[in-house]
């Protein structure tokens, strides 16, 4: 089962993500979003709705100017399952209308293709949390 721990912390104009989540498929490459819900409830963590798109934009990866707010591109797992997260986003936001607080974040089963939309066909949820202030 895959788990692991995220810290978000503001820097800047944007959002800093860094951590690690492991019990990943090694060697593999995982889709890596926010979503609408902070609802991780249903198994296949459905509950978590659709990705997180509050500026209506087409679906993309994390570098690009008009993309989704939730879109973070995708993770590569190591040889032992393990991948590591450590980059700032400018899209993002802890507060106002683009916030990613109370939403989830999800680790798919498959790599995001970055281009189809609405979701990049990354498949299954396998790891679903949701972002909390502390």
């Amino acid at each position: 089962t895959a788990n692991g721990g995220l810290k978000i912390s503001a820097a800047g104009t944007g959002v800093r993500i860094s951590g690690m989540v492991q019990g990943l498929k090694p060697d593999s490459v995982f889709g890596f979003h926010f979503h609408e819900k902070g609802d991780c409830s249903a198994p296949d963590a459905s509950s978590a709705g659709a990705h997180w798109n509050p500026t209506n934009q087409p679906h993309a990866g994390r570098e690009a100017d008009a993309r989704h707010v939730g879109d973070l591109g995708n993770l590569t797992a190591d040889a032992t399952g393990k991948a590591r997260a450590e980059f700032v986003d400018k899209h993002l936001t802890l507060s106002g209308p683009n916030s990613i607080v109370g939403r989830a974040v999800i680790v798919h089963a498959g790599r995001d293709d970055t281009t189809s939309q609405p979701s990049g066909e990354s498949g299954a949820r396998v790891a679903c949390g949701v972002v909390e202030l502390q």
